[in-house]
């Protein structure tokens, strides 16, 4: 059985107004999900589902899923604000989503096999696909064993700003113990650095491995998910800006041993547009990929 990808793009049509983030900045109108469904096909992968809003389902339909229906089974499930567990109904007020997690629970009635999740906007790169493809062909048939692509920190960075990322601590076998969110992570004068929540100067090794939201997961994810967002929505019901991310959840189930997290390397360069500013630099970075024969001039 060949694993799934599961693509978040729920964010489309809020972050951008429309579906402005299927730019094209391929050679012939690529967008950056084009090159992840390519990777993910050629690693391996034999089915796709996206979550997206119901708002922009017909859109989205036309413009995206039409490119790749015929080349593999393609399932689209909705992220709506009020796809709470029974006993839960939405806070007045609320209007921001419920977040990754929750995104990743929307799957649960199409996916019955090992899955990667992954952000829609991000261009994660050949060797992250092929990386993740094969740990998840071992995945199949087993349970609480999950994975996590750990990029090196200095293939991530921005040209145009200081960038967020999870920074992952891992033991000595290479399990994840622990993912934090830190801000505004940059390069200064060569070295990547970032400042603690005590105000403190930190030094990251150009290759620590830090989360691009590039997770391996079997389908028991979805109940543990499931049980942990009503405890996460007894505390944080009333805080409106409140979200349920996927590291939140891993790292609930790496400190309460229910399952651990293999942190898998790779040679991958990360890049998106993180600033207006990062575009050209994307759209020069495919087209040397494209002229090294990593890619084809037209995928699909």
């Amino acid at each position: 059985m060949k694993p799934t990808l599961f693509m978040l793009a729920a964010g489309m049509g809020s972050r951008y107004g429309g579906l402005k983030q299927l730019d094209g900045l391929g050679p012939n109108g690529e967008t950056i999900m084009d090159y992840s469904i390519f990777d993910a096909i050629r690693g391996g992968f034999g089915k796709l589902v996206f979550v997206i809003r119901q708002s922009f389902e017909k859109d989205f339909r036309e413009k995206i899923i039409s490119k790749y229906e015929n080349l593999l089974p393609v399932e689209v499930v909705f992220q709506e604000l009020d796809a709470l567990p029974e006993g839960f109904s939405l806070p007045e007020g609320r209007e921001k989503p419920w977040g990754t997690n929750h995104a990743v629970l929307m799957g649960k009635s199409v996916i019955h096999e090992p899955f990667a999740v992954i952000n829609a906007d991000d261009f994660y790169g050949r060797d992250s696909f092929a990386v993740l493809g094969r740990q998840l062909k071992e995945m199949a048939g087993t349970k609480n064993t999950y994975c996590m692509v750990g990029y090196r920190v200095g293939n991530t960075l921005s040209e145009s700003g200081s960038v967020a990322r999870g920074v992952c601590e891992t033991n000595s076998e290479g399990y994840l113990t622990e993912v934090v969110e830190r801000t505004a992570i940059q390069r200064i004068n060569d070295k990547i650095q970032f400042t603690d929540e005590h105000g403190q100067t930190v030094i990251l090794d150009e290759n620590r491995p830090v989360s691009m939201n590039m997770w391996g997961f079997t389908p028991e994810y979805f109940d543990y998910s499931e049980d942990f967002f009503k405890t996460f929505l007894k505390q944080q019901m009333h805080n409106l800006k409140s979200e349920y991310y996927i590291p939140l959840m891993v790292n609930e189930l790496i400190t309460t041993g229910k399952a651990k997290v293999k942190v898998l390397d790779t040679t991958s360069k990360w890049f998106g547009v993180t600033y207006a500013e990062d575009r050209q630099s994307v759209v020069d970075k495919i087209k040397a990929l494209v002229e090294a024969g990593e890619y084809p001039e037209k995928l699909f």
